[in-house]
């Protein structure tokens, strides 16, 4: 450990947004540790304020070009909530098809694109375009359909435009579920298949675990993506009314994203944070992938959220096949729009998100108009714990090539699959 390690890393590649990472450490003895979010922030929470309540959900969407179905619900969740607005039992359907549609999407895109990379050391995806040829087609194939199950859910792949308030404007008929379906059953093969190369070469990830507190939706009856409470290994369940009091964010001077904390000094989202408060509620085929690849509850080893998320993508192709067939035998109608009566109300809203548990919370006045909005990102909420595993990890890297040090944080960084830019929301201005 008797080298000196200056590592400046800005603008990792592989990842949404812009952030950095520094290292300086000289003589085994650290001086300095940063995760750093340089980006500028978003204001979102500023946009809506003035806002009609019908357009609240189609503006917080433009918060995220990968998560904006996620960002759809939890808005509209909230302001039903606000304005007192109950769902049919059709919509609440075709709400969750829409959300696995969009976990399926990033997963595979992020463990496909961005993640197989570093397993099979190369810089990007195009080395493996002509050595692993066939693995990228199933990887292309499995996001395909995602997109295009999001297309006839939503209205189209990103920002959807179907989903409203109490509702939805276009509802897909029986033969366009019936062809869907048929395309889930024959994609879980694929997956199997992604699966078994990924497993030969899951040793390529670090062997680190770092024990922390766990957060994500809860329920009895499901793995919770889009109904619950929150749940948390450390301190059980509290309703989803009292996230703040969860989430408790500040601020750090080396960025200008909020950081989280609850029971410890930081805590995990994501699929990883499901997995381990939901594993006995997976699919039988999602319960098979975890264990190809020894993933059990309670996983301290951030890493295993990319294997997490392959677990949580073939999870949302069967039970779409479970929703699709309860949808075909009840049929499926265009429902009359809901007359919304308006009030003065506040709604919190709460669905998991690819990234993890995402908040949006309004106030709205008797004009029907948005006075007040917070929306907590799960990529925020991850910051602080991406932080201390760094802090954790680097000194078992200090006697490591500079090479091989970077190359772990940044594999560390991309194991949470962030969403940089969502998560910019605070900005510290100096005046002279």
């Amino acid at each position: 450990m008797s080298q000196k390690v200056d590592i400046n890393l800005h603008h990792i590649t592989r990842l949404e947004g812009h952030g950095n990472i520094v290292v300086n450490a000289d003589n085994g003895k650290i001086e300095k540790i940063e995760w750093q979010v340089s980006e500028a922030p978003r204001f979102f929470e500023a946009f809506v304020r003035g806002k009609d309540y019908d357009d609240l959900a189609h503006i917080t969407s433009r918060i995220c070009g990968i998560c904006s179905i996620g960002h759809t619900l939890a808005s509209l969740k909230a302001t039903e909530a606000a304005l007192g607005v109950e769902i049919s039992e059709q919509t609440t359907f075709l709400r969750k098809l829409a959300l696995h549609a969009e976990n399926m999407q990033s997963h595979i895109l992020h463990v496909g694109y961005l993640v197989a990379p570093d397993l099979f050391k190369v810089g990007s995806v195009f080395p493996l375009i002509n050595t692993h040829t066939d693995a990228v087609l199933k990887i292309i194939q499995l996001h395909r359909l995602a997109n295009e199950m999001s297309d006839l859910i939503c209205g189209r792949t990103t920002h959807p435009i179907g989903l409203v308030v109490g509702g939805f404007t276009h509802v897909p008929t029986l033969a366009e579920l019936k062809v869907l379906k048929s395309r889930l059953i024959s994609s879980l093969d694929i997956a199997g298949q992604v699966a078994e190369i990924l497993v030969n070469n899951a040793h390529m990830f670090p062997n680190f675990s770092r024990e922390t507190e766990y957060i994500g939706l809860t329920t009895n009856n499901e793995y919770a993506l889009y109904d619950g409470v929150i749940g948390s290994t450390d301190t059980g369940e509290h309703p989803v009314k009292d996230y703040q009091s969860i989430v408790n964010e500040y601020v750090v001077p080396h960025s200008t994203a909020k950081h989280s904390k609850h029971k410890r000094d930081s805590y995990m989202v994501g699929a990883l944070a499901r997995f381990n408060l939901n594993s006995d509620k997976l699919t039988p085929m999602a319960k098979e992938i975890a264990e190809m690849f020894d993933l059990k509850p309670i996983s301290f080893n951030p890493f295993m959220n990319n294997i997490a998320q392959l677990v949580e993508y073939v999870h949302s192709v069967e039970d779409s096949i479970i929703i699709i067939d309860a949808l075909l035998m009840r049929g499926t109608k265009t429902e009359e729009p809901i007359k919304i009566k308006l009030k003065k109300g506040r709604g919190i809203g709460a669905v998991e998100v690819p990234r993890g548990i995402l908040f949006h919370d309004y106030t709205i006045d008797k004009k029907g108009k948005c006075i007040k909005a917070n929306c907590v990102i799960p990529t925020n909420q991850n910051h602080g714990n991406i932080q201390k595993d760094m802090e954790a990890m680097v000194p078992t890297l200090l006697d490591k090539p500079k090479e091989e040090i970077e190359l772990n944080l940044e594999m560390l960084v991309r194991a949470y699959d962030p969403c940089i830019s969502c998560s910019t929301h605070y900005l510290k201005v100096k005046f002279v």
